[in-house]
């Protein structure tokens, strides 16, 4: 085993994609798969056993999500870097993951090559963002809602109106009025249809 070589640890529920990337990666000759795991629970067991440079993870996993994971990843070892490697790739999940402590952001249908770029350029201590991503995250940091801005809007998503909204919230009439110009404004649009179609769309809310 040479120690120069940059400890990799993958998590991916799909055995098959692990096995591809583990290979890909173990024939970089500066990086080496040093463990594999399915869930976020398993991660973070592995992270103790095998010592890694860098884990590459999907978002979306059993047991422990991806955001919930990272978290735990760098509260026991904050040295650790995570490179995120989802489907998914919407504004708010790239926000919350570099939120989270991620380093880096590949969607898995780039190419390869970028993957094993990003765990190069996270493992020298810099951040990886891809163009497509640094889009999204600037689109999403722009229209990004506070908390209070989108328990409002989940409620006008269930067709209720300031006054009741207001009722709610134990809020004003008034207040509600403000919160409701400031993300039409944030999101772009002119209307509460619009703003509960954006946001869905993005992934702000969820209707039930």
């Amino acid at each position: 085993m040479n120690d120069s070589k940059i400890r990799i640890l993958l998590v991916d529920d799909h055995v098959v994609l692990r096995m591809g990337l583990a290979t890909a990666a173990n024939c970089e000759p500066d990086m080496e798969v040093v463990g594999q795991a399915e869930n976020g629970e398993d991660a973070i067991e592995q992270c103790r056993v095998c010592n890694p440079d860098v884990v590459v993870l999907d978002l979306r996993m059993p047991k422990l999500g991806g955001i919930e994971t990272i978290k735990l990843l760098k509260k026991e070892n904050s040295s650790i870097r995570v490179l995120v490697f989802s489907n998914y790739a919407s504004g708010e999940e790239a926000l919350h993951a570099y939120r989270a402590g991620a380093a880096g952001f590949v969607v898995k249908d780039m190419p390869l090559d970028n993957l094993i770029q990003g765990i190069r350029i996270v493992h020298k201590g810099e951040q990886y963002v891809p163009a497509e991503i640094a889009n999204r995250l600037s689109r999403q940091v722009l229209s990004h809602l506070s908390k209070r801005e989108l328990e409002v809007l989940s409620l006008v998503a269930k067709g209720m109106s300031n006054k009741e909204i207001a009722g709610e919230l134990d809020l004003v009439e008034g207040t509600i009025k403000v919160h409701l110009t400031n993300i039409l404004s944030k999101l772009g649009v002119s209307d509460r249809t619009q703003a509960i179609l954006a946001a869905v769309k993005r992934g702000l809310i969820h209707l039930e």
